[in-house]
């Protein structure tokens, strides 16, 4: 018996198919959209800071050139404002802002190795003539570092750095105290010990002694912490800085946070959604791109250390350069050449780092932990 090539049955059968491959199709575009809408929501949390870049350009004649291809040479700015929304309980708003941590972030060629070197904020330094906010002048004066953010934010900021140290900043990011919260509250905290217990009302902090994990808050509160721990300088608090950032630096590593997009989301919303950066790093790609460089940086080649230092002269309660251990820092910076450092900054001895001699420098690197 032959089956009529109208019977329905067969017709049935072969419809599956196209309702699968439809399902499949219509499974796939949502997936897209919701892609799509995460990107787009990540992209838009990036502030963009077109003012600093209209500023530099003015300056460009007097500004140092890059000498090493694919290098990069990135500022980390914390900003203390405190007119930002969940800020105002560190202290009162006074329309300026300064900036109590700044990092010069080398990243060598090739993705060999990353040097973050420290700048202390009372570091005694030659500021250029720079625009305040308003547009009216300032004239070039010596004074400590973080004067030149207060006085006309990061192009002022840029122009300081490269004329203190010859390297050319390719570009900037500005992090402020919440977003600094968030970003260790969604690697689910950063682990520390600590050699003795912290009580310090300023900071908002107060914790007991020996290993524990340090959420945003705490986290915030430890960086920040200055009079309460060790000697109360700021070069000191500078190395408790430079432990936290290693310690952040191998738990982002370690757990899989850049490979695991359920990780890695809340990593980059929190990120984002605080940073303020020039337009050459304002959107999600370039971001990624520049986290995604750090990856295959292996740990032990990821450098934490500050500008060889000494009180200054005039003023105990400021710091110098130590000479000529600085201008060859510098040097090897911006020749794109490997800096050594000659031992880890440890809890135990809570030591500021400082020149180690000719050649290398006291630092950390994200391969030693802070609990190790």
């Amino acid at each position: 018996m032959t089956t009529d090539s109208s019977d329905p049955i067969p017709r049935r059968r072969r419809r599956w198919p196209r309702v699968l491959a439809l399902g499949v199709a219509v499974l796939v575009l949502s997936a897209s959209g919701v892609g799509w809408w995460f990107y787009e929501r990540l992209d838009g949390n990036i502030r963009t800071d077109t003012r600093t870049a209209h500023e530099l350009r003015k300056y460009e004649a007097e500004r140092p050139v890059s000498v090493v291809r694919d290098a990069q040479n990135i500022l980390l700015i914390g900003s203390d404002n405190r007119g930002g929304e969940g800020n105002g309980k560190y202290g009162r708003d006074t329309g300026t802002q300064r900036s109590d941590t700044t990092i010069l972030l080398h990243l060598q060629a090739g993705g060999r190795s990353a040097t973050a070197v420290s700048i202390p904020r009372d570091l005694m330094v030659d500021i250029p003539a720079c625009d305040r906010p308003g547009g009216k002048p300032a004239q070039a004066r010596f004074a400590q570092f973080n004067w030149a953010f207060e006085t006309g934010g990061a192009a002022c900021t840029i122009r300081t750095v490269e004329k203190l140290t010859g390297i050319r900043v390719d570009h900037h990011v500005i992090v402020d105290f919440n977003g600094f919260k968030r970003l260790v509250n969604a690697v689910g905290g950063v682990e520390m010990c600590l050699k003795e217990p912290v009580d310090d009302d300023d900071a908002h902090l107060k914790l007991p002694a020996g290993r524990q994990v340090l959420h945003g808050e705490q986290a915030l509160g430890y960086v920040r912490a200055r009079y309460s721990i060790g000697d109360g300088s700021d070069t000191e608090r500078i190395g408790r800085q430079q432990e936290f950032m290693s310690s952040l630096v191998k738990k982002v590593q370690s757990n899989g946070v850049l490979l695991n997009p359920a990780k890695l989301y809340p990593v980059l919303n929190a990120a984002t959604s605080s940073l303020t950066t020039d337009p050459g790093l304002d959107s999600l790609k370039d971001l990624y791109d520049l986290v995604r460089g750090l990856r295959d940086i292996p740990r032990e080649k990821i450098r934490f250390l500050t500008i060889p230092r000494q009180p200054y002269t005039y003023n105990k309660n400021r710091d110098e350069l130590v000479q000529p251990d600085a201008d060859r820092l510098f040097r090897q910076l911006r020749l794109d050449r490997p800096v050594p450092v000659s031992h880890a900054v440890t809890a135990s001895t809570s030591g500021a780092p400082k020149t180690a001699g000719l050649g290398s420098y006291q630092g950390t690197t994200a391969a030693r932990g802070i609990c190790e």
